[in-house]
C-alpha cells in the first residue's frame, strides 16, 4: 500500500523570486567584497563601495545601474575600510604630493598637514573612500592667493603688515610730540586766561564766548593726543607682534608655495591634480594589478 504522508510542493510565487534574488544579490556582493579584501584588491573594493563613480570616472562608462542599496550593507563599516583602505593611498599620495603629512586622529581618519617644517599648517582631511582631499576652505584660500600675489612681487601679508606699520609711525609720532604739545598747551591756557579777562560787554559777549570754545577745543584735542601717547608704546610693541606673525605666515606661504612649484610647476596644475584623485589614483592600481 502506497504512503499519502509526501506533502504537495509549494510553488514559489513572483515575490518570493524577487526577494531570493535580493538576498542572493546581496550574499554575492559581500561575498565578492570579502575576497577582494582577502586578495587585497584595493582597487576592486573601491569599485564595490562606489560602482556608479567608478563606472564613470574610471571606465568612463555611462552606465547608471544603481548599486548604492548593496554599498549600504557594508556603511556600519567604512570606519574600518578607510583605515585599511589608506595604506595603499598614502603611499602612493607620498609620491604624488610629497610636501602633505597624514595623522590618523582615529580608525579611518585623517588629517592633512602641510610640511614638515616648524609651524606647519594643518590644511584639512583625507576622505580615503572617495580618494579626496577636503582642504580647509580659508588655508586653502590664503595659499591659492599668495601665488596671485607673487606675480606682482607681493606676499600674502604685504598690504596688512604695511598698514600696521603706518599705525605704528602715527604713534611714534605721537609720542615724539609730546614736548611740542606741551608747549602748546601753555600756550593755550595763556590765551584762555586772557579770553576770560576781555569785555564781557553785551555786543562782545558772543564772539568771547566763541573764542573761548576754540581755545577749550583745542585743550581737549591735544589731551586726547596726549592720552593716546600714553598708550603708544604698547600699542606698538603689539603691532610689532602682529607684525612678526604675519611676517612668519608669509614665510610659511612661501615654503608652500615652493613645494607646490617643485612638484607641479604652479598652483592650476596643482588643482588639476587635485580634481583627478580618484581617476589617477584607481588607474595606479589597476596599473599595479591591486
Amino acid at each position: 500500500m502506497q504512503s499519502n504522508s509526501e506533502e504537495p510542493r509549494q510553488e514559489i510565487t513572483p515575490g518570493q523570486a524577487q526577494l531570493d534574488s535580493s538576498i542572493t544579490q546581496k550574499i554575492n556582493y559581500l561575498e565578492t567584497l570579502q575576497r577582494a579584501l582577502h586578495d587585497r584588491d584595493d582597487r576592486q573594493i573601491y569599485e564595490l563601495i562606489d560602482k556608479t563613480r567608478y563606472d564613470r570616472e574610471v571606465k568612463k562608462s555611462r552606465a547608471t545601474t544603481q548599486t548604492q542599496e548593496l554599498a549600504d550593507l557594508v556603511a556600519n563599516d567604512h570606519q574600518q575600510l578607510s583605515h585599511y583602505l589608506s595604506q595603499n593611498l598614502i603611499e602612493y599620495l607620498g609620491q604624488t604630493y610629497p610636501f602633505f603629512y597624514y595623522d590618523e586622529v582615529q580608525d579611518g581618519e585623517f588629517d592633512i598637514y602641510f610640511g614638515n617644517w616648524w609651524d606647519r599648517r594643518l590644511f584639512g582631511q583625507l576622505d580615503v573612500l572617495n580618494v579626496a582631499f577636503n582642504f580647509d576652505e580659508t588655508e586653502y584660500n590664503k595659499l591659492k592667493r599668495t601665488f596671485e600675489l607673487s606675480a606682482m612681487n607681493q606676499r600674502y601679508n604685504t598690504d596688512h603688515i604695511a598698514e600696521i606699520t603706518s599705525k605704528s609711525a602715527e604713534l611714534q609720532k605721537l609720542i615724539d610730540q609730546q614736548d611740542e604739545r606741551d608747549h602748546q598747551k601753555d600756550q593755550l591756557r595763556d590765551q584762555l586766561k586772557e579770553v576770560s579777562q576781555k569785555s564781557t560787554l553785551p555786543w562782545d559777549s558772543g564772539k568771547v564766548k566763541e573764542e573761548r570754545q576754540s581755545i577749550v577745543d583745542q585743550l581737549s584735542n591735544l589731551a586726547d593726543q596726549d592720552e593716546a601717547s600714553m598708550n603708544a608704546n604698547k600699542q606698538i610693541k603689539e603691532n610689532d607682534e602682529q607684525i612678526l606673525g604675519l611676517s612668519k605666515e608669509d614665510t610659511i606661504l612661501n615654503y608652500e608655495k615652493q613645494s607646490i612649484q617643485q612638484t607641479f610647476e604652479d598652483f592650476s596644475h596643482f588643482e588639476s591634480h587635485n580634481q583627478s584623485l580618484y581617476t589617477d589614483y584607481l588607474n595606479s592600481l589597476i596599473g599595479r594589478g591591486r
